[in-house]
């Protein structure tokens, strides 16, 4: 009954977290990551998954970190980013990590078509006083990414092994 509340908690809670963060801040906090890598080390054992199958994934995940460093060293993506993409990745196993990806980019593609819409329209004056809207609507400012991939995270999550776990 624990491992099942802590299925249904961790990385959901999580994926909430950063993306209303990252909406809110434009900012991805590294506690995050570290929390799901830890969930991920805490629960993988309570479902079933070996050592050898926990390493595979975490060799992804760290596969998936060095591509996310690239992009973010190329300005695409930030650094807060890449690391939650690749915490993101280590939950969801080889099995869902390209839908994850895709889903990403799809989500993260329509954000960005919005915000841009949006900064192209001029501001109400009524929300000049909301810190986070003038961020956002701020064409200087990058795009809230992190919205994208917990919107992705949690499409996915219920096809991961975590899912297939609960009640067993």
């Amino acid at each position: 009954m624990v491992t099942d509340l802590l299925i249904i908690s961790i990385f959901p809670l999580a994926m909430a977290f950063a993306a209303a963060y990252d909406l809110f801040s434009m900012t991805l906090p590294n506690w995050i990551s570290l929390a799901l890598v830890a969930g991920f080390a805490l629960l993988a054992p309570l479902v079933g998954i070996g050592w050898s199958a926990a390493g595979f994934q975490a060799a992804l995940a760290f596969g998936a970190l060095v591509v996310t460093f690239g992009m973010f060293s190329m300005g695409w993506i930030g650094g807060g980013d890449a690391k939650f993409f690749a915490a993101t990745c280590l939950w969801l196993g080889p099995e869902q990590m390209l839908a994850y990806a895709v889903y990403a980019a799809v989500f993260g593609g329509a954000l960005t078509v919005l915000l841009l819409l949006m900064r192209s329209l001029p501001l109400p004056a009524t929300l000049y006083s909301q810190q986070w809207i003038t961020r956002l609507h701020d064409s200087k400012e990058g795009v809230p990414y992190g919205i994208a991939l917990a919107a992705a995270g949690l499409l996915v999550y219920p096809d991961t092994l975590f899912m297939a776990a609960l009640g067993a």
